[in-house]
C-alpha cells in the first residue's frame, strides 16, 4: 500500500468517526507514534483525535494503559491481549469531554505492539514481523495478529497501515460488529 492510499484511509477514519460524533485515541509501542502521524497528517483530524500513548516500554503498558501485570509477566507484550487491553486503555485515558460538553465521547482506541526488528525481540523469542493491531470502541473489541516481513521500516509503515485497515473495519456503515 502507497503512502496515498493509507492517507486516504485515515482521511475515511476521520470523516467517519466525527460524523459519528466519535473520538479516536492511539496507544503505540513498536510504530512509536507514526499511527498518530497517520492522522496528524489529514486536515481536521483535531475534530476525532484526542490523543495518544507511547508505550515502548513495558512496564508502561501496565502503568499507563492499564494492561493487567500478569499478563504481561506470562505472555509478554508482543500478544493480542495485550494489544486489545491496551486499546481499551487508551481510549480510557483519553475519553475526556470536548468544547464546553459535560460529557465524554464516545472513543476509540486503536493499539500496536510488536516486533519491528531486525532481530527477535530478547524478551519474548518472537521474530521481527510478529505484530498486533487492536481496536476498542465499546461493545466492539477486536485484534488482529500480523506476519509482516521486510526491514524494520517496512514493519513499521505495514503496522500502521493494518490498525488503520482495521479501524475503516470497525468504523463501516451496516457492519455487523459497527461501532456505536
Amino acid at each position: 500500500m502507497t503512502a496515498a492510499d493509507r492517507a486516504e484511509l485515515a482521511r475515511r477514519v476521520i470523516e467517519e468517526a466525527g460524523a459519528r460524533g466519535l473520538t479516536l485515541a492511539v496507544a503505540e509501542s513498536l510504530t512509536g507514534g507514526l499511527l498518530a502521524d497517520a492522522f496528524v497528517s489529514i486536515p481536521g483530524a483535531s475534530r476525532v483525535l484526542v490523543g495518544g500513548v507511547v508505550a515502548y516500554d513495558t512496564a508502561l503498558k501496565h502503568t499507563l494503559l492499564g494492561v493487567d501485570h500478569e499478563l504481561l509477566r506470562r505472555r509478554g507484550p508482543v500478544d493480542g491481549e495485550v494489544a486489545r487491553q491496551m486499546a481499551a486503555g487508551v481510549r480510557r485515558a483519553c475519553a475526556v469531554p470536548r468544547r464546553g460538553s459535560t460529557a465524554a465521547p464516545t472513543a476509540i482506541g486503536v493499539a500496536t505492539t510488536g516486533v519491528a526488528g531486525p532481530d527477535p525481540d530478547p524478551q519474548t523469542g518472537q521474530p521481527a514481523g510478529t505484530v498486533w493491531v487492536a481496536v476498542s470502541a465499546g461493545a466492539v473489541e477486536r485484534q488482529r495478529l500480523l506476519d509482516l516481513d521486510g526491514d524494520r521500516a517496512t514493519i513499521r509503515a505495514a503496522a500502521v497501515t493494518a490498525a488503520i485497515e482495521l479501524l475503516v473495519e470497525c468504523l463501516e456503515p451496516g457492519s455487523a460488529s459497527s461501532t456505536p
